[in-house]
């Protein structure tokens, strides 16, 4: 759950320059954004509603707190399963401080002690050899845990300790299985143990725990005790028997429902916790699972990447953690040799590094906090909120009507108006006996009972869960990791989609296809004899030093290995073909100064000194950036040439490649003096590379293709009512050619202001006038991070619903603040992962649109079950009660009516609410956050199926024994029959309209039911269990055997619904919701003086 997070996992800094200022400029910025929910927030506080809650992202726990109170609930344990556990989530972050505390309290006693052993000149201990291993667990341990960095001095520093793990820190452990296989039995897995999940009996407790339920056990207990004294066990035990075994089939039903549920919340928890990252492994970069860490692992450290393990700092070029996680401080800490350690879980805000593992699993806070929390998969959902609402106007019109059908029929049995099925007065006062008298009064009770049982629908709230943990189940098939459930429903009434062009509209597959040298235009661009070696090596040596990949080149031979980032993969393969050797500039050149590439300056640089002490600072970044830095270039030739004459040159190539869809990166570099460098550590970390006079050395153009299928897609979305935005750092001018290729753009000539921004501009405008713009933008090209954020907050703002695609750590504001945050799960940080609500495993737009379908399916899935479960509740309560109040009696009974209850609630959710997504919902608009839950087109349905089968069961209930021919029939005889017959097509009109339900707003309600084999089983088993309970179960059900002509007389009263819902269908509906005219007038009456 993304509330289970570090609070701050969006306050991040964009780039090393300012770090502490940037971390203002988060803080503002999440100022802004919580400045929005609290209006939101204030919105709902000040509804009359506590039910109206249109987004639950980021809620206070008041509001939420709030519609608790209000819910009428008689089950709290299976109501608010899947409900955020308030108190249980405010034990867990006491619990998270203590150990936060604990860990902070027993280092500031080691510096303390540390301090004055410094000062006596007391020795550090030895550590302890362990197995093959020159350093115990122990040692390890405790060394990260306290940050002693005495005892690091003591192995001879990070190396020294590197060698007595048996690390290369160049080229990382081994790796081979008996190696790791060591490693593991030293030290331990990079694992920790899990709470376990709620076993089966824990359901079958909780559903156990509804009041309604156990009332109907204590009526059954007494009614068994009464009948086996009246009547004898052979005959006695019936009546309260089949009520216990009702009820006991209720609850085994509802918790095997609730327990499945459970286990696929566990397995999805499983996937989100399951990093991949990459390792150094002989040599190679080797991507694994963060649970196959193991001590002595080099791992590479990246902006948004989370620390896998404890580990030391094996070299950093402006390392900046972010320790929030572990500290509970929002506060960015910066790692050099003098402060090396590093804590598992945080995360890297700034700048590249390289860390030797050194504790894992338990062996780390981390590891420890986490085994102490339980893995808490509660959260509120708007439509779980919305729906207990509606239950708990439900319950409160179905406890009304229950409170009076046992007031009318006491009343009735009492004077003596109430008779047996033999037509026999049941209540005679002064003749009647005690125990009779108290037999008859607990059948009435019980038979009150149970309309309050099929009248509060408690699983109504949880059909949203069953609907939503099978639409997870399936979004992952689809590539979409579910991180927040609610981002499953609120996606159904997304209205704009903010995407990145670069992998998830493209391919990310790049490849250099254009290189100009100077002038000159290099073709094929690998061809090095075109080259002059000087510019060459400079090429090289640029390319080799200023990136985060790597190249592997096999001992044996063979093809060589490029790994780091598409856009770095491309580069290091050209300047692989142009004759670079990696290893050997590593080896020659010494990196002094590094400036990581961030999505704001959207360039990197790096200081290299060569053996001859000489000084290189290498640039490489987003074409015309890079250019207007430069004064001069070198030709193909080696020639130094002013670069004013040339500008526009280069300006027109740049363009040219633009719109052809390339990304275009320049190369540059220039001399820098050694001296001017600072020498100490703390100055050269603020020390900013000079970025002026450079001289150019090339300029490349990357393809990257566009996705298959991806224009379809878009497509979709358009004619679905949910417009698609590009939002890139890329040119303007390839921003235009891939929206114009992936059809966002429909023509060239729609490409102009603001249709088509670039986001300074848009940056520049007032809140008001960027507003008004945001809704015309379809194109952003050269966005920073944060215009992705105003851009958000602005079309938030204008009432859309957005969702967001961001892959950096700089997106982590954007992602938080959007209705929906959409990560990517190849090429997306940890910390963007952990800001967003749905990862998108495959980096795909297409998946994107399938997330749309499956959010759509989500609400539609609720609305049909609403539909039904409401046909079921009207029809039910009018039929017993206009029965209660003319004849004294009910046709259904209490067992009839908890096996209707059981086709309604648990099964009815079950085979509705695990509806696949159909494309009939991708031509619909966006369902609104504020639209009715029952539309006027469900109100009519409803409505239709529940006169009709209201009107037709009391017509056979007060005229059957004549329409059924039972008049030569005894009267206890004709009496049984009828009721039989009625509970029967009662529920087959219920089985029958089940179908109805699948299509509230359409004609054909079979088209693809047989695909959907869950619905064909449920249906199925429901209708094989009726015909064993009216031909065997009668003794339980008090139902007798129906002949053949019954049997279709039953059949032919459900079939009809089937017509007469195509039939209802052609009646048109208005377009204002029903709930607004009765909404209006009480809106009227509160503001009115009187009121």
């Amino acid at each position: 759950m993304a509330s289970n997070g570090p609070s701050n996992g969006g306050k991040l800094p964009f780039s090393k320059i300012d770090v502490d200022e940037q971390h203002d400029l988060m803080e503002a910025g999440k100022q802004v954004f919580d400045d929005g929910v609290d209006a939101e927030v204030d919105v709902d506080a000040s509804s009359e509603d506590p039910f109206d809650i249109t987004n639950t992202k980021n809620a206070p726990p008041e509001t939420l707190r709030r519609w608790r109170q209000a819910a009428l609930v008689l089950n709290a344990s299976r109501r608010f399963r899947y409900t955020l556990d308030l108190k249980k989530e405010e034990e867990q972050e006491k619990r998270r401080r203590l150990i936060r505390s604990h860990a902070q309290v027993i280092r500031a006693a080691l510096l303390f002690r540390l301090a004055g052993e410094g000062e006596i000149g007391v020795t550090v201990t030895s550590p302890t050899p362990s197995g093959d291993y020159a350093i115990s667990v122990e040692n390890l341990s405790s060394l990260t845990r306290d940050h002693n960095i005495s005892a690091l001095q003591q192995c001879n520093g990070v190396k020294g300790l590197a060698a007595m793990l048996k690390t290369n820190i160049e080229k990382g452990i081994d790796g081979d299985d008996t190696d790791l296989f060591k490693r593991r039995n030293t030290f331990g897995s990079n694992t920790y143990p899990r709470k376990k999940g709620r076993s089966f009996w824990t359901f079958l407790w909780e559903a156990w725990q509804d009041l309604t339920l156990i009332i109907l056990i204590i009526a059954a207990v007494v009614s068994l005790a009464l009948g086996i004294k009246t009547e004898g066990l052979q005959e006695g035990w019936y009546d309260g028997g089949s009520i216990a075994f009702a009820v006991i089939l209720v609850i085994v039903v509802t918790a095997v429902s609730d327990y499945r549920q459970s286990l696929q919340f566990q397995n999805l928890n499983k996937e989100k916790q399951n990093i991949q990252l990459e390792v150094m492994r002989g040599g190679r970069m080797v991507k694994i699972s963060i649970f196959d860490i193991v001590v002595g692992d080099v791992v590479p450290l990246r902006i948004g990447d989370q620390v896998p393990a404890d580990g030391i700092l094996i070299s950093g070029h402006s390392l900046a953690i972010d320790e929030s996680s572990m500290t509970g401080e929002s506060k960015i800490v910066h790692k050099d040799q003098k402060a090396p350690f590093l804590m598992s879980g945080c995360k890297v805000a700034d700048g590249v590094g390289t860390m030797l593992v050194t504790g894992v699993g338990l062996n780390t806070e981390w590891g420890l906090l986490m085994a102490s929390i339980s893995e808490d998969t509660g959260e509120e959902t708007p439509l779980q909120v919305r729906l207990n609402g509606v239950a708990t106007f439900i319950g409160i019109v179905g406890l009304t009507v229950a409170v009076f059908v046992l007031a009318v029929l006491l009343g009735r049995y009492f004077s003596g108006n109430t008779r047996s099925s033999e037509g026999k007065v049941e209540f005679h006062r002064g003749q009647t006996s005690i125990s009779d008298a108290v037999d008859g009064v607990i059948k009435i009770f019980t038979i009150a009972v149970t309309i309050v049982v099929v009248a509060v629908p408690e699983g109504l709230p949880l059909a949203v869960t069953l609907t939503l943990a099978y639409s997870m189940r399936k979004m992952m098939a689809d590539k979409a990791l579910v991180r927040r459930l609610s981002a499953c429903e609120t996606m159904g009434s997304a209205t704009t989609i903010c995407s990145d062009k670069t992998g998830t509209l493209t391919l990310n597959q790049m490849t250099v296809v254009e290189a100009y040298v100077g002038t000159k235009k290099i073709n094929p661009p690998g061809d090095y004899s075109q080259l002059h070696p000087m510019v060459s090596s400079l090429l090289c040596e640029g390319v080799a030093q200023n990136t985060t990949g790597n190249v592997f080149v096999p001992e044996g031979g063979g093809d060589v290995e490029v790994t780091g980032s598409p856009t770095e993969k491309a580069i290091l393969s050209w300047t692989v073909k142009l004759g670079m050797k990696f290893d050997v500039i590593k080896s020659e050149t010494t990196v002094l100064h590094v400036f990581p590439f961030n999505s704001e300056k959207k360039r990197g640089g790096v200081a290299v000194k060569q053996r001859d002490s000489k000084v290189h600072i290498h640039w490489k970044g987003a074409a015309e950036i890079v250019l207007a830095s430069c004064t001069g270039y070198l030709d193909s030739n080696a020639s130094l040439h002013s670069i004013n004459e040339d500008k526009e040159y280069f300006k027109a190539a740049i363009d040219s490649m633009a719109a052809n869809s390339l990304r275009c990166v320049a190369i540059a570099y220039r001399s820098y003096e050694l001296g001017k460098i600072p020498k100490d550590e703390e100055h050269l970390s603020q020390w900013a590379l000079p970025e002026d006079e450079l001289v150019l050395l090339g300029i490349v153009g990357i393809k990257d293709p566009c996705r298959p299928g991806v224009r379809d897609a878009v497509h979709i979305c358009t004619s679905a009512g949910v417009k698609v935005r590009m939002v890139t750092g890329d040119n303007i001018q390839t921003a235009k050619a891939i929206a114009l290729e992936c059809g966002i753009l429909d023509a060239a000539e729609d490409a102009t202001e603001p249709n088509i921004i670039e986001g300074k501009v848009f940056r520049a405008l007032s809140d008001k006038e960027r507003e008004k713009v945001a809704k015309q933008i379809t194109v952003m090209g050269r966005s920073s991070p944060n215009d992705k954020l105003l851009l958000v907050q602005a079309l938030r703002k204008g009432g859309e619903v957005v969702a967001v695609t961001g892959d950096g750590t700089n997106d982590a504001p954007a992602l938080h603040e959007a209705d929906i945050g959409l990560s990517m799960g190849i090429q997306g940080t940890e910390v963007a992962k952990e800001s967003s609500d749905i990862i998108i495993l495959d980096d795909n737009f297409a998946s994107v649109v399938k997330v749309v379908r499956w959010g759509r399916s989500v609400y539609a899935n609720i609305q049909k079950f609403i539909q039904f479960q409401l046909t079921v509740n009207v029809a039910a309560l009018v039929i017993n009660v206009v029965a209660a109040v003319s004849s004294g009696d009910v046709p259904l009974n209490a067992v009839q009516l908890l096996w209707v209850n059981l086709i309604m609630d648990t099964l009815g959710a079950l085979a509705l609410a695990t509806e696949p997504p159909t494309d009939h919902l991708m031509h619909r608009s966006p369902v609104g956050r504020r639209e009715p839950l029952i539309t006027n087109i469900m109100w009519r349905n409803l409505i239709i199926q529940a006169l009709y089968q209201v009107s037709v069961l009391l017509v056979l209930n007060f005229q059957g024994n004549s329409i059924l021919g039972l008049n030569n029939d005894t009267r206890e005889r004709a009496m049984d029959l009828k009721n039989t017959v009625i509970f029967n097509a009662f529920v087959l009109c219920q089985i029958f309209n089940e179908f109805n339900a699948r299509k509230p707003d359409q004609i054909n309600v079979f088209r693809g039911v047989t695909k959907n084999h869950l619905f064909m089983g449920i249906i199925g088993v429901t209708f094989v269990l009726q015909i064993i309970i009216i031909e065997f179960l009668g003794k339980f059900t008090s139902t007798v055997r129906l002949n053949w002509k019954y049997w279709l007389a039953c059949l032919g009263i459900a079939i009809v619904s089937w017509p007469l819902a195509a039939i209802g269908k052609l009646i048109p509906v208005p377009e204002t919701p029903l709930s607004e005219y009765f909404r209006k007038p009480i809106q009227r009456c509160r503001s009115s003086p009187c009121a």
